[in-house]
């Protein structure tokens, strides 16, 4: 079973609009996600191909993340950090928009980070543990050995905080997670 999981939520439209639960255990649970999620974070990214990532937490602040975009749209990415993974640096995408009302389940082990496609995104995220400072890491956007084909628009540079510029290469990086027996899959898109 893939650990990362594209959650396509129902949505029921009327003249109104719409309506969707974007959270619900039990729908969850029959993605066979089990997590309990103690904190909620939302970041505002004012231009487009604004990238933040890739980050993770390592244990035992390790933190599984349910992410959606609820205004614009983004890519999204999670990437295999598990020490003895056949796909250790291998990553899925996918867009997560307002629109169609995707979510993104990434687990402990993987990389997480996005580029944000237009203007004014805005992403939440579900975590099931603490933000831990010290146990926050990452490896590098750009990575000549992950080859993330991020969806820049021609003759964009990309926007980054100077935290992200600086993570290490995949090659320099000592990985705090051990492989569970589930490979990375690709995404039912």
């Amino acid at each position: 079973m893939n650990p990362v999981k594209l959650i396509k939520s129902r949505r029921f439209s009327d003249e109104r609009g719409w309506f969707s639960e974007v959270y619900s255990q039990r729908d969850l649970q029959s993605f066979d996600i089990h997590a309990t999620f103690v904190q909620d974070n939302h970041s505002y990214s004012r231009a487009a191909g604004t990238i933040r990532g890739l980050h993770f937490q390592s244990q035992p602040f390790g933190q599984d993340k349910l992410v959606r975009c609820i205004r614009g749209r983004i890519y999204d990415v999670a990437v295999d950090l598990r020490r003895g993974s056949p796909t250790y640096g291998k990553y899925v995408g996918a867009e997560l928009s307002r629109d169609n009302g995707w979510q993104l389940y990434i687990p402990v082990g993987f990389g997480h980070g996005f580029v944000t496609l237009e203007p004014d995104c805005e992403v939440a995220y579900k975590c099931t543990n603490y933000y831990a400072p010290q146990h926050d890491g990452g490896v590098l956007w750009n990575d000549p050995d992950i080859k993330i084909d991020w969806p820049l628009a021609a003759g964009l540079s990309p926007t980054l905080s100077a935290k992200d510029f600086a993570l290490p290469a995949l090659r320099d990086f000592k990985s705090p997670f051990t492989y569970d027996g589930h490979p990375l899959e690709n995404l039912a898109l």
